[in-house]
């Protein structure tokens, strides 16, 4: 890809986000001087309407003039209030899926392209779009079954040439969190580059529909016997890269409040059986639905919850679910030493720092939530301030617990949207306290001891294999020794073409920089 290419995309951001008022409503606090500087430029060169508009007006037209891969990268943005701040995570949060759909002739061909087969063909009536996203777009379908009966099902298809656009947008972000590491140290604990690449593979990910089948699937197996939770069933016979087909759901959006108290569905319940449903598939499974908002939750006939739009999920090891499970189990019983030996144990937080001042750290969170009637305590507000916390501890970004903690804001703000006074801790008890007494007991004691085995059973079968490589180690370094180091040809040569792409880079870079200058001087002089 062309760095040359990103730079000029660069400067095309930062003058439409610039235009938009979003510049010059970030912080300018702790900035150098001549950062200051630009940052007043900005406010000068932003539009009157921007000036007196809301941050995130200002913020949702500026995505809208960039397309739609700007609009999943807000998306996936907003779950990082840790690098973006949380103002604008909320902002950008309100970037829920309101794209405008694209011609049903482009989505005909995109589905027999993938699948090799006629629209006629995979469904009696292919219908218009309902819906739309940054990525797809959603029609409703009639197929036959096998025995004959119509059937209504949603078809997903991916938008054509998004990867494309995906990729060069990408490639600026690389840009912009180099640029970051390199001149912005305190950016370098939030590993801007890590998060860039997070969002690379997140994209490609959701831009396979075949990999968000799998994910409905494997969380169709893991809650086949939950009570009061589903997902859609996937039918994966009209189901390709490009195309995901699903049971039709029909409905009432738990945004639609009124709707659902119509309906007749006690919300109380409906907010509880969410909660606990989040936390059974966090803690049990290590496996859960990362985009839990209203838009993608509704609530059946039967008074189900289904969830749809398995695009981004989350996953946690072992590690990170006894992690969590210790937090929340510490804060319940006051036992902050015991919390801030788990961060230790874990090795989120470097061993350098002190044991029992990070306990009074926690301590500071943890004291003000007790005696507060139950209903006002925010399992969500409680991870947000751990987390704040640990920055003055140089905990380094962990992607999964953000993605966790974020996931958890959206479930709790759902909740407490279907029932204001819902309480928390009295919901999550049961599902935390049974995976505590099944993970933190004598069974996790059982547990440990069979996996162990396991990785020794492991061990003992690669062993031949682990000395013969010893062996070829040996020899090896004692050639190096009698010999010296030596390159073969292709890696001398693979030396060669880095040092010139590195010079050509430079030459590159320095001809964009000069290129942008005289672009702004256009802009601001036709301004």
């Amino acid at each position: 890809m062309s760095t040359a290419g990103a730079y000029l995309r660069l400067i095309n951001l930062g003058w439409v986000l610039t235009r938009e008022g979003v510049i010059s409503a970030l912080p300018a606090d702790h900035l150098p001087a001549i950062l200051r500087f630009g940052h007043s430029l900005a406010g000068l060169l932003a539009k009157k309407r921007a000036k007196t508009s809301a941050q995130s007006d200002n913020l949702a037209r500026a995505v809208d003039r960039l397309g739609p891969s700007y609009v999943k990268i807000g998306q996936f943005l907003a779950t990082r209030p840790d690098v973006v701040g949380k103002d604008f995570a909320a902002d950008l949060a309100l970037l829920q899926d309101r794209m405008s759909t694209f011609p049903m002739e482009a989505a005909r061909r995109q589905i027999e392209d993938s699948l090799g087969r006629s629209i006629e063909d995979l469904f009696e009536e292919f219908l218009p779009p309902v819906a739309a996203a940054s990525m797809a777009q959603v029609h409703p379908a009639i197929v036959i079954d096998k025995e004959g009966s119509r059937r209504k099902v949603a078809v997903k298809v991916i938008r054509p040439g998004v990867r494309e656009r995906f990729a060069r947008d990408l490639e600026t972000n690389f840009v912009v969190a180099h640029l970051q590491e390199r001149f912005y140290p305190p950016a370098r604990r939030l590993r801007p580059v890590e998060v860039a690449k997070t969002l690379e593979q997140t994209t490609k990910i959701e831009m396979d529909l075949r990999l968000e089948a799998a994910a409905l699937s494997e969380l169709d197996e893991n809650t086949v016997d939950d009570p009061g939770f589903r997902v859609p069933k996937v039918d994966w016979e009209r189901t390709g890269r490009d195309v995901v087909t699903m049971e039709w759901i029909d409905g009432v959006k738990m945004s639609d409040i009124a709707g659902l108290k119509a309906a007749g569905h006690d919300l109380s319940m409906l907010a509880q059986t969410l909660m606990q449903s989040f936390l059974r598939h966090t803690l049990r499974d290590g496996f859960f639905h990362a985009d839990m908002h209203q838009g993608n939750l509704f609530v059946d006939p039967t008074g189900e919850i289904v969830a749809v739009d398995m695009g981004i999920v989350g996953r946690l090891g072992k590690k990170e679910r006894r992690f969590l499970a210790e937090i929340l189990f510490g804060f319940i019983t006051r036992d902050y030493q015991r919390v801030a030996d788990v961060h230790f144990e874990a090795g989120y937080v470097p061993a350098h720092h002190n044991h029992a001042s990070f306990a009074q750290a926690i301590r500071a969170i943890g004291e003000p939530i007790h005696g507060q009637p139950a209903d006002t305590i925010s399992m969500a507000k409680l991870l947000t301030l751990l987390f704040e916390v640990t920055e003055l501890f140089d905990m380094q970004t962990r992607s999964e617990l953000i993605m966790l903690q974020k996931t958890m804001v959206v479930v709790e703000g759902v909740a407490r949207s279907l029932d204001p006074h819902f309480n928390m801790w009295k919901a999550s008890e049961p599902v935390v306290g049974s995976w505590i007494r099944d993970n933190l007991g004598p069974k996790r004691i059982v547990g440990d001891l069979k996996d162990g085995l396991k990785a020794a059973m492991r061990i003992a079968e690669a062993v031949p294999e682990i000395a013969a490589r010893v062996e070829k180690l040996a020899v090896n370094i004692t050639d190096m020794t009698e010999h010296g180091l030596k390159f073969d040809a292709e890696t001398a040569e693979k030396i060669g073409r880095s040092e010139a792409r590195h010079s050509r880079s430079g030459r590159v870079a320095l001809w964009v920089i000069a290129g942008a200058l005289l672009y702004i001087a256009w802009r601001i002089s036709a301004f």
